[in-house]
């Protein structure tokens, strides 16, 4: 019985990984995928599939669905990729109790050649002005895909608003609110059933870093955010996430929520949370292969809109 890792640019992660579950003996074994094409419902000779690149390489992605559809369990489901956003997991963080800066979600500032403007005649022109009212200046303004705080921007002015935005290119972009906090907070959680709340020292408009004393949170703030986290991963369907709150005035607000491949490079964990990440992800997924799951099914969207 085979695990199959799909890896990009990491190392540390993937790599150990594989050495962890191939030391477990139980009958499990891992190992890196090699595709090089693939025919229709060719078998896929993996249990489960830890996917750590798929959001970037679409080829990928098209074999993890038929993966699926053959009854390997995929961490994360490739099927809930396609509601992956930014202000969705907001929105969904909302309904489950988890405060959110003021956001606004805005038309991209330019589309491929095939779109029209006939294709556009639902757009009414953006009133840039009023959404910056609405959220405050300083801001900030982010992608609604992506991650690694990768294009993320403070605005500091109407103008800059306007230069920032006409930079953007086909990106989808977000306003919101800039939150000054008391504590940042990172929630590494594996299997909706595993959470660890590190304080995190975010850079600059930039990656920052994870500090290496898990016991530096308060226990009840840390306790608290590992809930909150697993709530979210748990309604969301999540197996890998990693999710950011900033904590003020003893509330909790969501600033980062929907990370389908979050960082778990050693050079980003170190020594006091990386052998966490590795002997966890690779219990749920040895679990996982012995158990006969399939792919889960995609969240309970009754759940949430009853909340």
């Amino acid at each position: 019985m085979k695990i199959g890792v799909l890896r990009g640019r990491e190392n540390s992660f993937p790599e150990a990984f594989i050495a962890k579950v191939n030391s477990m003996a139980k009958g499990v074994t891992a190992e890196f995928i090699q595709l090089g094409g693939t025919k229709l419902n060719e078998p896929v000779p993996y249990r489960v599939v830890l996917d750590r690149m798929s959001h970037e390489v679409p080829y990928y992605s098209v074999y993890l669905k038929m993966a699926a559809l053959q009854g390997t369990y995929c961490i994360n489901n490739t099927f809930w990729r396609t509601a992956d956003d930014k202000f969705f997991g907001y929105a969904a963080a909302e309904k489950l109790g988890i405060a959110e800066p003021k956001t606004v979600v805005l038309p991209n500032r330019s589309y491929m050649d095939d779109v029209t403007a006939e294709s556009l005649r639902n757009l009414w022109p953006t009133d840039f002005a009023m959404y910056l009212d609405y959220v405050g200046c300083p801001c900030i303004m982010k992608p609604a895909f992506g991650g690694g705080w990768k294009d993320v921007t403070k605005i500091t002015s109407l103008e800059h608003l306007y230069e920032t935005y006409e930079a953007s290119s086909h990106k989808t972009m977000m306003l919101q609110e800039f939150l000054t906090w008391d504590l940042y907070i990172r929630v590494p959680t594996i299997g909706r059933r595993w959470a660890r709340a590190i304080r995190y020292d975010p850079a600059p408009m930039g990656m920052g870093g994870y500090n290496q004393d898990y016991d530096i949170l308060p226990r009840a703030v840390r306790d608290k955010a590992e809930e909150l986290s697993l709530r979210f991963n748990q309604a969301l369907g999540y197996d890998m996430n990693a999710i950011e709150l900033a904590f003020k005035d003893g509330k909790y607000y969501g600033i980062d929520l929907t990370n389908y491949t979050p960082d778990m490079d050693y050079k980003s964990f170190k020594d006091a949370h990386f052998p966490w990440a590795v002997e966890k992800m690779a219990e749920f997924a040895v679990e996982k292969a012995l158990s006969g799951e399939p792919t889960p099914s995609v969240p309970d969207w009754k759940a949430l809109l009853l909340r």
